[in-house]
């Protein structure tokens, strides 16, 4: 079947210039072993689904009913998991469409948007969206962050902590370092995989996730997501963590696009995970131990494998042939993720599988 071709006489300008977000492929073999979008390879606490089912045979008659906007039983849960108050506390439909309304809510074309030069790769994506002046920072040739890079006026700082695709963590005394030196920006900390995170060296600016500063800080945004650690990428829950007036700013805008992000069975899902620390913890230290056990492995075959603190490790052949690897792998049934840009293209990612059948 030839290709249908595509009439954008009718788009706006917006629509036709925009480089829309490439999601990792899924696909619709079973045979296939995907390792491409950082899932986590263990299911969602049981009482994940003992919710979502008492929900549809107690409550089914609800769900012509639109759910709580504000999503109130669950962010007390997660108010009173870091300690916070819940104006303190935000959720959007997954933490893609929070990033979206923080870009919306706060950076602006006149005051340049800061962000690493290998990171998460919706965020200019986000900035060609709202017409955000993006600044990309080089990151160090060990792929590290060095803060004093961003001392220069912005809007804003952006920054995947661990960052993706290389895994590395920025110390929380890095952190703070960015938010008090840029009083008057949003120093956004995008902590997708901080689960993950574990760092035993003595030093403790070292652990722990940035909401820990949100009360030191004004300008501090912290998000986080139920797709990674707790194993709910399918449900679309994300959520940020600041003080009140940058949550209310996040509000404002969330109802000037949908008032209702998150539906009834999604709310119960990830307030019933939270309930459920004992599973949480130990299938996060399973990842952590796939993790040290995969990068032993191809350390011993001659790979360079970068210290990951995420769910996923980031790779580089003896001969870096990463393309050709990622090629092999897929011939092999295991789809693991490549990126053909500079600096990185002799790298891949290659997240956690219960089993490994990894043969490269």
């Amino acid at each position: 079947m030839s290709e249908q071709k595509i009439d954008n006489r009718l788009w706006s300008n917006t629509a036709r210039n925009l480089s829309p977000y490439v999601p990792g492929e899924q696909p619709q073999h079973e045979n296939l072993c995907k390792l491409n979008t950082n899932e986590n390879p263990f299911p969602p606490s049981p009482k994940v689904a003992d919710a979502i089912t008492q929900v549809l045979a107690q409550q089914a008659d609800e769900l012509r009913l639109y759910p709580a906007p504000e999503s109130d039983d669950l962010r007390a849960a997660l108010a009173q998991l870091y300690a916070l108050d819940s104006h303190q506390v935000f959720l959007g439909n997954g933490s893609d469409e929070v990033l979206a309304l923080i870009f919306a809510s706060f950076f602006t074309k006149e005051r340049p948007l800061l962000a690493p030069d290998i990171s998460y790769s919706f965020y200019p994506v986000y900035a060609q969206t709202f017409g955000v002046n993006l600044v990309q920072i080089a990151l160090e040739k060990d792929f590290s962050i060095d803060p004093d890079t961003y001392r220069q006026p912005c809007s804003g700082i952006i920054i995947a902590n661990p960052n993706a695709p290389t895994g590395l963590l920025l110390s929380l005394a890095h952190i703070r370092k960015l938010a008090s030196e840029h009083p008057n920006a949003v120093i956004v900390i995008d902590e997708a995989y901080i689960d993950f995170a574990r760092i035993d060296d003595g030093n403790s600016d070292m652990q722990g996730s940035a909401v820990s500063l949100i009360n030191e800080f004004d300008n501090l945004l912290v998000t986080q997501t139920f797709s990674k650690s707790r194993s709910l990428a399918g449900l679309r829950v994300g959520m940020a963590f600041g003080n009140a007036s940058l949550i209310e700013s996040l509000t404002r805008m969330k109802n000037s696009f949908n008032s209702y992000p998150l539906d009834k069975l999604a709310q119960a899902g990830a307030t019933a995970s939270i309930l459920d620390p004992e599973y949480f913890k130990q299938t996060c230290q399973q990842v952590i131990d796939l993790r040290e056990s995969l990068t032993t492995q191809l350390i011993a075959l001659g790979y360079q494998v970068l210290p990951s603190q995420a769910n996923f490790v980031f790779a580089r052949p003896h001969d870096g042939k990463a393309k050709e690897v990622a090629s092999m792998l897929r011939e092999q049934g295991i789809i693991v993720r490549h990126f053909d840009k500079p600096r990185i293209q002799e790298f891949f990612v290659s997240p956690l599988a219960r089993r490994s059948s990894m043969s490269v």
